[in-house]
């Protein structure tokens, strides 16, 4: 089996979301069939939904991956799990951490469980940033390049922290 490229989205606003970025990190790079680890910069965004509750720390994650699709899914939620997650009904509310699978190679996949490529990417500051600063020149499964979605999507407040 060969591997694919995949991008992975990252965020977390609570219990110090700088470590819990950088601890999921890690636990990535721990992923078996997976190699070549790049991580982008953090990123200290605005939340989305509720604004009564702290700011983001965000990156975008690549990966040379063979695990499948689902199978990467669940390692990422594991992952969550292990770093304190816990799945509420309310969305897009405060979390320890949140991993995203943005793309994977040049598939398209919609099922119950994953929406590959991820369904908000291309509106969120938060995550296109932080993925051109990674592959400017990727293009998405539509033909849309990341670089070109940055120019249509403001920044609002999205700040580089390190």
């Amino acid at each position: 089996m060969s591997y694919h490229t995949v991008y992975l989205g990252l965020g977390a606003n609570l219990n110090d979301p700088i470590a819990q970025l950088q601890q999921a990190v890690n636990a990535l790079t721990q992923l078996p069939g997976t190699r070549a680890h790049r991580c982008s910069a953090f990123y200290a965004s605005k939340p989305m939904g509720p604004q009564d509750q702290p700011d983001y720390v965000n990156a975008v994650m690549e990966l040379q991956c063979k695990l499948a699709p689902h199978e990467l899914l669940d390692a990422t939620q594991a992952i969550e799990l292990n770093l304190g997650r816990v799945r509420k009904a309310e969305r897009w509310g405060p979390r320890t951490l949140d991993i995203d699978i943005l793309l994977f190679g040049d598939q398209s996949i919609n099922d119950e469980r994953l929406t590959v490529p991820h369904y908000g990417m291309k509106v969120r500051e938060f995550v296109l940033y932080p993925l051109c600063e990674l592959a400017p020149e990727l293009a998405l499964p539509d033909g849309s390049s990341v670089r070109s979605l940055t120019t249509q999507v403001p920044r609002n407040g999205l700040e580089q922290l390190q």
